[in-house]
């Protein structure tokens, strides 16, 4: 992004807009509240994607309560709160887009798949493909940004209104590699050992939900457990806190490392004016995460 960013200067331009080289994934840039280019993470582009889909689709009328929306487990829960707050059903999949596709599949002909994606930049907004599309989200995003401007707004400007409706989190993903066979069992022994000993807490938070994807099982900080509706197993692991802090831990499938997908929350959001401040204090309680699961 950096050669687009320097063009974008150049024309004095609003948004940058990049893909990759299978046109599946797209990243985006665009102008904060200085003036200055302000990189967006899948996150807040899935997140920004999901809430116009339903204010365009309520402003027109066209949502008659059949629609649903669909993320993977490990992308932000802000947009579980936009879809609970205007009546429309999420789903959570598995990380790729064969999951969101095969919940299209199952509901074709009795519900309306209206938008679904990963916080890997990945979104799909039509059902006519079945996998993560940048082109049909590059033009969705461009739609966004001159409805923005028709209002007297930027992307920078929704994204905090989203936030401030919505709430504020901050996603960071932190990849530990381990090369190697002896890599791969040092993986292997670290979800055992998260298996048979789990954190009690993250960063001073206390855990209220222990989730396991491979027992398919649910057990809450009272000691019932419930099991997980997925179409299969998967080896991930999952933590929700009191806060709302939320941790989810993945070996990768392609390369030799475990990820850790964390998210946390802060109640104090407002307006825009907050967002620097809750961005600083958003690092340095994922600082604590690290370091109460011995990642530093």
């Amino acid at each position: 992004m950096t050669l687009g960013m320097k063009l974008g200067t150049r024309l004095n331009a609003d948004l940058v807009i990049a893909s990759d080289p299978d046109a599946d994934r797209l990243a985006i840039v665009c102008r904060n509240n200085k003036g200055e280019w302000e990189i967006l993470n899948g996150n807040q582009t899935c997140m920004m994607f999901c809430w116009y889909i339903i204010a365009n689709k309520k402003k027109l009328g066209q949502l008659k309560g059949n629609e649903f929306l669909v993320k993977t487990i490990v992308t932000t829960e802000v947009i579980a709160e936009i879809a609970k707050k205007n009546g429309v059903e999420l789903r959570d999949c598995y990380t790729g887009f064969k999951w969101i596709a095969n919940e299209i599949r199952i509901s074709e002909g009795k519900q309306k798949y209206i938008g679904g994606g990963e916080e890997s930049f990945g979104f799909l907004p039509f059902d006519k493909v079945r996998d993560k599309d940048s082109p049909a989200s590059i033009c969705l995003i461009c739609e966004i940004a001159a409805w923005a401007k028709d209002n007297g707004r930027t992307l920078y400007d929704l994204l905090m209104d989203i936030y401030a409706e919505y709430g504020f989190s901050r996603e960071v993903t932190i990849n530990v590699v381990r090369p190697g066979k002896t890599g791969a069992d040092e993986i292997k022994q670290m979800m055992t050992n998260f298996r048979e000993n789990p954190p009690q807490e993250l960063g001073g938070s206390k855990i209220c939900l222990w989730k396991d994807y491979q027992t398919l099982e649910a057990r809450k900080a009272d000691g019932t457990v419930e099991k997980l509706n997925m179409p299969a197993t998967s080896n991930v692991l999952q933590w929700f806190c009191e806060d709302g802090t939320k941790v989810s831990v993945r070996p990768s499938g392609t390369e030799p490392k475990i990820k850790f997908y964390t998210e946390v929350k802060d109640p104090t959001f407002k307006c825009a004016g907050c967002y620097e401040r809750c961005m600083k204090g958003a690092e340095e309680k994922i600082a604590a995460i690290k370091k109460s699961l011995n990642l530093d």
